[in-house]
């Protein structure tokens, strides 16, 4: 997996917070996961079922992340055949060396 790591959102036009669907519905506060699962990991059901093991393992972390971060995990092909704790494993190893990194060690 491929982790891509924005610590802070960036200010949007006018310095307004981001803004979703509804009027005037606000992005909530906390760390934001996204994830891209391609066509190479497999079909629908395999993408469908490496999303929903990577959105746990993400939950899991997403406490380790700044209020104001965003986490991108890209799912590489490998992961198709990775149980649950590989994953966590993977992610928990990928956030460690990222944050490691913003912390300067």
């Amino acid at each position: 997996m491929v982790l891509h790591f924005l610590p802070e959102r960036p200010a949007h036009a006018g310095g307004q917070p981001a803004r979703g669907f509804g009027a005037g519905a606000v992005t909530p506060p906390g760390a934001r996961a996204g994830f891209v699962v391609g066509k190479a990991v497999g079909n629908s059901v395999v993408r469908h079922r490496v999303t929903r093991r990577l959105r746990a393992a993400v939950r899991e972390e997403l406490d380790r992340l700044p209020a104001t971060a965003d986490l991108v995990v890209r799912a590489r092909p490998e992961a198709a055949t990775a149980n649950s704790a590989n994953l966590r494993s993977d992610l928990r190893r990928g956030l460690d060396r990222l944050l490691d990194q913003r912390a300067g060690r």
